[in-house]
C-alpha cells in the first residue's frame, strides 16, 4: 500500500518537470497523509494539463457520505478496472499525483515500526498512477445541492505487487509511472489494455530507501526531522 509520502521540490522544478505553469501554492511536505490536501495532474478537455490540489481518499460520485474516503486511499491494480468504487474514475478520471519520496514500515523483532523512506535513485520528484472523483453532498431530501463550493474533487493511489527491493518491507508498493508514460496514462484516448499494461511495479534499481526517523510514524508532525537519516535499528 501506500499511506504516507513526501513532496519536498520546489514548486518551480515541478512547474519545469511537468510542462504545467498554472500550480495551486504548494509548500514541502514531509509526512502526507491521508485525508489531506494533496498536488494532482489531470488532463483537460482541451487535452492541457492542469495541476490541482485534491482531498487524498477517493469518494465515489455515488457515495451517500464523504467518510468512504477514509478507506479509498489506495486501489489496487488488479481489480481498478471492475471495482464499483473506481472503475468509472479509471475510465474517465485518471491523474499523476505528485511525491518524491514514500514511507514504508519495516517490523522489528520487538514488535515496533521502523519507517524506511523510498526515494527515487536521483531524488527527483515521481509520478504516482492516480484516480480522482468529483462529489456532492446530498441535501436532506436525496437530491444533489446546488452549491459549488461543497463539491468535493478526490483522489486515490493505485497500487501494485512490490518488487524485490521493496518486498523486504512490504508486498505492495505505489504504481511509479515513467515520464515516457505520463500522457499515456491521462489521455482520454488510451485503451483499456494500454492503462492496465501501465499498472506494474518499478524497475528495482530506479530507488532507493534510507531508514528514517520515527517521528514519522505519527501522521501529526511535518518537518524536515521526518527525513531525518537514522542507522537501522535490525537488518531488513
Amino acid at each position: 500500500m501506500c499511506g504516507r509520502y513526501t513532496l519536498k521540490t520546489p514548486a518551480a522544478q515541478l512547474m519545469d518537470l511537468f510542462r504545467v505553469f498554472d500550480f495551486p501554492e504548494v509548500t514541502p511536505r514531509y509526512n502526507i497523509a491521508p485525508t489531506q490536501k494533496v498536488l494532482c495532474i489531470r488532463q483537460k478537455e482541451d487535452g492541457s494539463l492542469q495541476a490541482v490540489m485534491m482531498k487524498w481518499g477517493l469518494i465515489p460520485f455515488w457515495a451517500d457520505d464523504q467518510s468512504i474516503g477514509n478507506k479509498m486511499i489506495n486501489a489496487r491494480g488488479e481489480t481498478v478496472a471492475e471495482k464499483p468504487a473506481f472503475r468509472t474514475a479509471f475510465a474517465r478520471r485518471r491523474c499523476l499525483i505528485i511525491a518524491d519520496g514514500f514511507y514504508e514500515w519495516q517490523k522489528l523483532s520487538t514488535g515496533k515500526k521502523q519507517p524506511w523512506l523510498m526515494e527515487w535513485f536521483d531524488h527527483s520528484p515521481f509520478a504516482m498512477a492516480g484516480l480522482w472523483e468529483s462529489w456532492t453532498p446530498k441535501a436532506t431530501d436525496g437530491t444533489k445541492s446546488d452549491e459549488p463550493a461543497s463539491v468535493v474533487e478526490s483522489c486515490s493511489i493505485i497500487t501494485t505487487e512490490a518488487n524485490s527491493f521493496m518486498s523486504v518491507l512490504h508486498d505492495r508498493m505505489p504504481v511509479i509511472l515513467s515520464p515516457e508514460s505520463w500522457m499515456a496514462w491521462l489521455s482520454a484516448a488510451s485503451r483499456k489494455e494500454q492503462l492496465l499494461g501501465l499498472i506494474k511495479p518499478l524497475a528495482e534499481e530506479l530507488l532507493i530507501r534510507t531508514c528514517v526517523s520515527t517521528i514519522v510514524n505519527r501522521p501529526v508532525p511535518d518537518s524536515p526531522d521526518c527525513v531525518q537519516p537514522i542507522d537501522p535499528p535490525e537488518p531488513l
